[in-house]
């Protein structure tokens, strides 16, 4: 293969009048990439909802990114390998947003013999001929023709979340609906309501002791007078409350504030007053993973300890019924195990395959699975051909449906915190969508979760085609 190479103009060989020029799209990733290792974090930069409330509706880059284009053509093209800069003075006349398609230029306008000191004079333009930068460099040129390796980036270390982020964005296009918040008594579980509330995903009814809810409001700065309070007096009424006002029809969503899972869970499955349907309850967390090519289901990580056969069935109709409701219309559901083969040892790979013939025979409907599958299989296409593996789910799996709890919270873990992935978690299986947060979900991760509680409610509602849309964006 034929390395690429990066040639040079020495001092001798420039002239009055030559020039260069370097056009290049700005995307969210350079944004983020470019404030990552500046250090320069402007909300206005780097926040779209901050950019959508107070700059001009979209993401903005610093100025200097005009002045870096600048500085890749005087490195690379002109003159290029072994130019050293002296002094740059640049004018910055236009803010510069996502998708602006910028193209710099330089030209040479003097040389200096004695110092072999080249003035060149700069600019940089937008796609509508706007220049959005100009002004002078000097560089002192390469005394000789110079010809070094072209630098190849591979990719970027820097993490970002677009699948979220196009999610948050989408489901601003559907009319909020009503919710019922179990003892929101907490900064963490407040200000998940808060921003759910202002993102205009849910409409909230607090549930818990009143003055308690109030006070953790007043911290978190917010007004809540406008959503809908009722005074319990601790955790335990407050689940049971909240639950009962889901089953009278008053919300279309239950949220876990800050009690724990179980004392919430508890009144959901009480079989005269809960909210129990023919379905096993399952958890599914909906990922961001920075490094995987799509969305990914992890299910179930919260509930099912070590479920059987016949609730794996339901666990995995569960989290098919989700992805459909996401618009993922043909989920691919890998079933791991420790291996890829069958081994009447490892009751999870005889699982997987009487799944897959569940599957084969209509008991399991609406996506396509195959296992056992390893970790690895399951997530790239490089590791299942290594091994010979022919599926249209390995290495591209939408669905991972793990073994038991203990797989899958390790699984859901490692990749929130080694891989840096965001995890929307959701309770599956009852009347209504169930939203299930952790003290240490972003901000982001709490709005997926509300978002894709929404989600769910709007294809109950409509028997799986959503209504109430208030204009057209494409899902994830």
């Amino acid at each position: 293969m034929t390395t690429p190479m990066l040639h040079n103009r020495p001092f001798g060989e420039l002239h009055l009048g030559d020039s260069a020029s370097l056009s290049r799209t700005l995307t969210r990733n350079d944004i983020k990439t470019f404030a990552a290792l500046s250090g320069d974090l402007n909300p206005s930069h780097v926040d779209e909802d901050y950019a959508r409330a107070h700059a001009d509706g979209r993401l903005s880059a610093h100025s200097m990114w005009a002045a870096a284009l600048i500085s890749s053509i005087l490195g690379n093209e002109l003159p290029g390998p072994g130019t050293v800069l002296l002094s740059q003075q640049l004018r910055f006349m236009r803010p510069i947003a996502v998708e602006d398609t910028l193209t710099a230029r330089v030209s040479v306008r003097e040389k200096r013999a004695e110092s072999r000191t080249v003035v060149l004079d700069c600019e940089c333009i937008n796609q509508r001929g706007e220049t959005v930068a100009a002004g002078v460099v000097e560089v002192i040129a390469p005394a000789q023709r110079l010809s070094v390796p072209k630098f190849e980036a591979v990719g970027t270390a820097v993490q970002t979340h677009d699948k979220f982020e196009q999610l948050i964005r989408y489901v601003r296009t559907l009319v909020p609906v009503s919710a019922a918040v179990a003892h929101p008594c907490s900064d963490a579980a407040m200000q998940a309501v808060i921003s759910a509330a202002e993102n205009q995903l849910l409409v909230p009814t607090l549930v818990g002791p009143a003055e308690k809810i109030r006070m953790y409001a007043q911290r978190a700065g917010a007004d809540i007078s406008a959503f809908r309070l009722i005074d319990v007096p601790h955790s335990h009424a407050a689940a049971a409350k909240a639950v009962e006002i889901v089953r009278a029809g008053e919300a279309e969503i239950l949220v876990k504030g800050s009690l724990h899972t179980d004392e919430l869970l508890a009144e959901v499955v009480k079989r005269d007053t809960g909210l129990r349907t023919e379905r096993r309850l399952s958890h599914a967390f909906v990922m961001d993973v920075p490094s995987y090519h799509k969305p990914l289901m992890v299910t179930d990580a919260a509930i099912n300890i070590y479920p059987t056969l016949e609730e794996k069935r339901d666990i995995c109709q569960n989290a098919i019924d989700l992805a459909h409701a996401l618009r993922i219309m043909h989920p691919k559901v890998a079933i791991l195990s420790a291996v890829e083969t069958i081994n009447p040892k490892i009751p999870s790979t005889t699982d997987a395959a009487s799944l897959c013939k569940m599957a084969e025979r209509g008991q399991i409907t609406g996506g396509l699975l195959d296992g056992p599958l390893a970790m690895d299989n399951a997530i790239s296409r490089e590791a299942a051909a290594m091994k010979e593996i022919r599926s249209q789910v390995a290495g591209d799996a939408d669905i991972l449906l793990v073994p038991d709890l203990e797989a899958g919270n390790i699984l859901a873990k490692q990749l929130t915190f080694m891989a840096q992935a965001d995890a929307a978690g959701i309770v599956l299986g009852a009347r209504v969508p169930i939203v299930l947060t952790s003290r240490a979900d972003s901000v982001r991760a709490r709005l997926a979760s509300a978002a894709v509680a929404l989600i769910l409610a709007h294809a109950r509602r409509a028997g799986g085609r959503e209504r109430g849309r208030r204009g057209d964006v494409d899902l994830i």
